[in-house]
């Protein structure tokens, strides 16, 4: 009876291994699309333990924020070192002007973070929910004739708003705004 397990044993790795390369491979071609012009990355902040901010939230003080826990800063370290593994070219980083979000956009270390106030939450206050998504399509369609990738370190509730994807801490959703000026996701990383 045992050598009748021991194909099935084989079979069962094979199977997995062949899982595992495929996936690996999914996420390559995710990264290959960082090569093409007008590429746009929205990037949900890395961990930062908690849902929403306090209610004494000031955007000019940190210590009223919830903020990046030691795993999302090196999260977010991490994820900047796998840009510059791959060789993509970074135009501009993008950041919502939350300290979670300029401390990851920092962390990367992929350029000068410029603050953009369309990439802030509005977690608290939908009713900004439009005109900010808005603001971030025409960021993304004015980007579209441009060469190297736009990083846009954001939050959950905006790429949700504007690509109907949830993102985990620190994941990418890739865009890319088409002739029309729609913005089309192409990937998730």
């Amino acid at each position: 009876m045992m050598p009748n397990i021991v194909p099935i044993a084989i079979s069962m790795m094979v199977s997995a291994t062949s899982s595992f390369q495929s996936m690996a491979s999914v996420a390559n071609d995710e990264w290959a699309l960082l090569r093409n012009s007008g590429t746009v990355v929205l990037m949900r902040h890395a961990i930062a333990p908690g849902t929403g901010d306090p209610e004494e939230f000031r955007i000019d003080d940190c210590s009223t924020q919830r903020n990046l826990s030691e795993e999302g800063r090196e999260q977010a370290r991490e994820i900047g070192r796998a840009f510059r593994r791959r060789g993509i070219r970074v135009s501009q980083v993008l950041s919502s002007q939350w300290c979670r979000c300029l401390e990851t956009a920092r962390l990367m270390n992929l350029g000068d973070v410029k603050p953009q106030p369309a990439l802030n939450s509005f977690f608290r206050d939908r009713s900004t929910d439009d005109s900010q998504t808005a603001q971030t399509r025409r960021l993304i369609v004015e980007h579209r004739p441009k060469s190297g990738v736009t990083v846009m370190v954001t939050h959950q509730v905006n790429i949700t708003s504007l690509t109907g994807i949830v993102p985990r801490s620190g994941g990418i959703v890739v865009v890319r705004a088409d002739d029309e000026g729609e913005v089309k996701v192409l990937g998730e990383l």
